[in-house]
């Protein structure tokens, strides 16, 4: 069964949700007390739980929270809540809930709530969807919904893969303007990342044989989002600080001034503030952008997220294939926490992916997920040398970073803390090729 839980034993309340939400083609089972739910929720699968912190006998708190102690895989709840009971909602949310609901309230208010959690955490068709149950992401969440309808520049910061692009298009997808055009600072090839970004006219150097319309002029009306602005050269950078203060351009080799009507999101995994120190960055560039920053946490610091997150990916899994979504065992979903997920969601995300074309069964298992590699199945069998054994390594470290940041060079080399040339270098020695999802840097 998929669709949504309800938890509520006041009749009318109750009829009145099951009748919305079936108008809005959303399956929906509903039960009156905590036991009846709990039986559900550990025999059955749903989307969502909605359910009423008030109940007769044990409380929803109390259902929540013999859930999460019996090691089964949770969807999202949602409390309903009155205004006596929002010090345990807040608790709850502490503990993983996804939100809460304070009575009185429009069925829109939560209908909205609850299309943006059974959306997912972002992604194709679902870039309203929510980021994570944990009680750091549903403050980054308050914070989108509170800044996204305004033209404030954004300032995304964290680690490679936490989902940085996720959290722009989120802000995007709730801003209401036109296009999202992303552009990646570290790709960008510094001698026509000028003409790329702000245009050039015809004959403005060598092969400009037409007038052409940049990126900033693409994104009018809509949203620019600059990934790896640390990254963004410092002649460049003078320039971009022209066009955010005038909300004007001048194409290459032309004289016009053209307005432009951009929301600007930027995002980085590097510390700003130090590259200003260093000289790598432009201090007043840096203040302009600085309006309203978002820190997203690295994985290890939200572990609640991650076995949301893997139902998540492996509902997506399912839909690309066509069939139900593989479930976790109890040793793999153990495994998943364990993990430290240096390469973030992006990692855990082709983690499952990988786990799912190899799996046979229906539920993944440890092995599945994290397969042993040679070196662990004759951990006794040292390797001929210790140079081949450090090379062999090596190689691996290499070849899953350039998974994990999808074949991306500038990325790869900034994961491993190293140059984008000496990375070059150690593939070719190695002969390590970059991975078949590469796009392009």
């Amino acid at each position: 069964m998929s669709g949504l839980c309800l938890v509520e034993d006041d009749l009318i309340m109750g009829e009145s949700l099951v009748e919305r939400f079936r108008l809005e083609g959303l399956e929906t089972a509903w039960h009156r007390d905590a036991e009846a739910a709990e039986l559900a929720l550990k025999n059955h699968r749903f989307d969502l739980v909605i359910c009423d912190i008030r109940l007769p006998g044990r409380s929803g708190d109390e259902l929540f929270e013999r859930l999460r102690r019996s090691g089964v895989t949770l969807p999202p709840f949602i409390f309903i809540t009155g205004y006596g009971d929002l010090e345990r909602a807040v608790d709850l949310l502490k503990s993983g809930a996804a939100d809460y609901i304070t009575k009185p309230f429009l069925l829109d208010q939560l209908l909205s709530q609850v299309r943006r959690l059974i959306a997912g955490p972002g992604g194709a068709g679902s870039e309203t969807g929510a980021l994570g149950v944990s009680a750091p992401m549903a403050r980054i969440q308050a914070l989108i919904e509170r800044v996204a309808p305004l033209d404030t520049t954004v300032l995304i910061m964290g680690e490679t893969g936490t989902g940085k692009e996720v959290v722009a298009r989120l802000i995007h997808a709730l801003s209401g303007r036109g296009e999202f055009v992303p552009v990646n600072c570290a790709a960008l090839v510094e001698t026509l990342a000028e003409s790329e970004l702000f245009g050039h006219e015809r004959g403005a150097f060598t092969g400009a044989h037409q007038a052409h319309a940049g990126l900033f002029e693409r994104a009018t009306g809509g949203t620019l989002f600059l990934d790896e602005i640390g990254d963004m050269p410092l002649a460049l950078q003078a320039k971009l600080l022209r066009v955010l203060q005038e909300r004007a351009l001048v194409r290459v080799g032309g004289r016009k001034l053209i307005p432009t009507d951009i929301r600007i999101i930027l995002a980085t995994h590097q510390n700003l503030e130090d590259l200003v120190t260093a000289g790598r960055f432009r201090e007043d560039l840096f203040y302009r952008i600085n309006v309203v920053q978002l820190r997203v946490p690295a994985l290890r610091e939200r572990p609640e997220d991650i076995p949301w997150l893997a139902q998540c990916f492996l509902k997506e899994c399912a839909r690309r294939a066509g069939g139900p979504p593989r479930q976790l065992s109890e040793d793999a979903e153990q495994a998943l926490r364990e993990h430290a997920w240096p390469g973030n969601v992006r990692e855990l995300r082709h983690t499952l992916e990988r786990a799912c074309i190899f799996c046979d069964g229906p539920r993944l298992t440890r092995a599945d997920i994290f397969p042993a590699t040679p070196v662990d199945e004759q951990r006794c069998e040292p390797e001929p040398t210790l140079a081949s054994y450090l090379e062999g390594c090596e190689r691996r470290y290499i070849e899953r970073a350039l998974e994990v940041n999808e074949g991306r060079i500038v990325q790869t080399a900034q994961h491993l803390g190293i140059s984008r040339k000496s990375l070059w270098e150690r593939m070719r020695r190695l002969s390590i090729r970059r991975p078949d999802t590469t796009r392009d840097d």
